[in-house]
């Protein structure tokens, strides 16, 4: 990460001390421009600002560069465009243009033209260099530099795609567990493994991945058998800091003054930039950020597991959050601890290798990543993770990951007929729901078929019911039926309710004699090329006929009233 310059050592944050409305300008050669107006501001809110330099970036990329390409290791940028869709195109297209200097050097004027914009990648000067007269010329000078330049890791290397290529094809939250569990290496452009050298150029939270590493080399790999967890509290409501920046990013036109201003025109935040400065604000509202501290407390009271709060007291805007967290757990009575991120994840990683069970209590972009990290590191995937997000109003929300891998997953079904996808993490969302659903409501039902579906998903667990990588194996939709099948038999043998039991007793005993007919079904259904009927929007009846091929399990579903 940028040793200076980046995000984390530029930022300005205040606590908003009444409800007021403000705007973010920016004062250039030509007087004021106004960037955003009517910026709402609620009394204690946390507003941040802070600025990335563009110099100071490119400064950055080029040693990393100059150093992967002396000790030849692969040189690998993990960002996140996918969220931070503002901010992160740019610091991608620095690196692009930093990497390929001499290509833009000699073609930049004929690459304009082209209408090229290194924020979308190599892909997109690739593709309309096709149109250029000087194509030759281009695509040798391309390859010229990767031959002589530092080695780049590849996200596909039989096809050329290079980690440059396109900004969103490495999202870090899901490639830096992977790459860390992998013994820190990524893929040349030969496909081979190669140690890599991963850049992340904000500070911000680059730090809690090097803590990994420290971690993995003192203490070896991770066993999941031997490992206890790591849940999440995340402050989320009302979009807080840097998801929801988007509005508030700006990149500077020439040199000079961003600024905060009030409605009474007292200036708030101020920072003095140079043209190509990123630019952002983040606000944190105080009724979001109080919540989620006590939903963090409630947490560590509920489970007994030590709780940790994120937050760095070198940053501003985790300082103020700090005084807050702080007066409200003297206020509670509460003793939680309160590290740095990176010392947080040491400390995590310290608990879960003793089998103990810990609590992240963090920010925003801290919860996405963590809630990819340790299950990552322990699985390999992101998949089985259940995430329940508390609501300011009282409900939940229940999601489930690794939506990075579906087009991957989609292309497999349409060439096999085969879906590899695995639904264990919807499988325990609907459970956790379902218990949701009877503690908010005292519904005596719920709560039984909570109980079931979760015997039932602990023998899927214990029978292997998950999706194969391969076709003419168990996939995605044989491991729905197994999860009927075991949620069916669980019910008919709780007689808790009788009238629940006796109206699942006959599904169970269906379920049952045909398991091996049903079974067989689905696996001769594979195998062959299908069509969706699209691909954002599909064709329901097309995709009817892929998804329950059985028709004797489709026969027993259609009795159920």
């Amino acid at each position: 990460y940028m040793p200076k310059g980046d995000f984390f050592d530029n930022e300005k944050a205040i606590l908003v001390p009444e409800a007021i409305k403000a705007k973010i300008e920016f004062i250039g050669k030509a007087g004021i421009e106004i960037l955003k107006d009517n910026l709402k501001l609620d009394k204690n809110e946390i507003l941040d600002a802070t600025f990335m330099s563009a110099k100071a970036l490119d400064e950055f990329y080029a040693k990393q560069i100059e150093v992967c390409k002396n000790e030849n290791i692969l040189l690998s940028l993990h960002l996140k465009a996918t969220m931070m869709k503002v901010s992160d195109p740019v610091i991608f297209g620095h690196a692009v243009q930093v990497y390929f200097k001499e290509l833009f050097d000699s073609f930049g004027e004929e690459l304009t033209q082209l209408g090229v914009n290194p924020n979308n990648g190599v892909s997109e000067l690739l593709n309309k260099a096709e149109n250029s007269p000087k194509r030759q010329e281009i695509l040798a000078k391309y390859n010229e530099i990767l031959s002589k330049s530092a080695p780049l890791s590849m996200v596909n290397s039989d096809k050329g795609i290079t980690n440059l290529h396109i900004p969103s094809d490495v999202i870090v939250d899901a490639s830096m567990p992977a790459m860390l569990k992998n013994g820190a290496r990524l893929w040349d452009k030969e496909g081979k493994e190669r140690d890599t050298n991963a850049l992340i150029p904000d500070k911000t939270y680059a730090t809690i991945y090097e803590a990994v590493v420290e971690d993995l080399r003192a203490n070896g790999t991770l066993n999941p058998s031997q490992l206890g967890s790591v849940s999440n509290v995340g402050l989320m409501a009302k979009k807080a800091q840097e998801y929801g920046s988007h509005d508030k990013t700006f990149i500077a036109k020439e040199d000079g003054i961003f600024r905060i201003v009030d409605e009474k025109g007292t200036t708030l935040l101020e920072h003095k930039v140079e043209k190509g400065d990123i630019y952002r604000a983040n606000q944190a509202k105080f009724e979001a950020v109080q919540n989620w501290i006590d939903l963090g407390i409630e947490r560590a009271d509920l489970t007994g597991n030590k709780a940790i709060f994120w937050l760095d007291s070198k940053r501003p805007s985790n300082k103020i959050m700090m005084d807050l967290v702080e007066a409200r757990l003297k206020e509670k009575g509460k003793d939680i601890a309160i590290l740095p991120p990176k010392e947080a994840c040491l400390e995590s990683l310290k608990l879960i290798r003793a089998g103990k069970d810990a609590i992240s209590i963090s920010g925003n972009v801290l919860r996405d990543y963590l809630t990819d990290l340790f299950p990552i590191l322990e699985l390999g995937t992101s998949a089985k993770m259940l995430s329940v997000v508390p609501m300011l109003n009282g409900g939940s929300m229940f999601e489930t990951g690794a939506g990075g891998s579906a087009p991957k997953q989609v292309e497999q079904l349409v060439e096999e007929n085969h879906l590899r996808w695995d639904s264990l993490g919807e499988f325990l969302a609907l459970q956790a729901s379902l218990e949701f659903y009877a503690q908010k409501t005292g519904n005596k039902q719920a709560q039984i078929l909570a109980n079931n579906l979760d015997n039932a998903i602990g023998e899927w667990l214990d029978n292997n019911k998950a999706p194969s990588r391969r076709v003419g194996e168990d996939d995605n939709r044989t491991s729905h039926f197994y999860l009927a099948l075991y949620f069916a038999q669980s019910l008919a043998r709780d007689s808790s309710d009788s009238a629940l039991q006796n109206f699942f007793k006959g599904i169970a005993e269906e379920l049952s004699e045909n398991e091996e007919r049903i079974h067989q079904e689905y696996l001769s259904a594979q195998g062959a090329k299908v069509d969706l009927g699209g691909y954002y929007k599909l064709d329901d009846d097309k995709c009817d006929a892929i998804m329950r091929p059985s028709a004797t399990f489709n026969a027993i579903l259609a009795k159920i009233k």
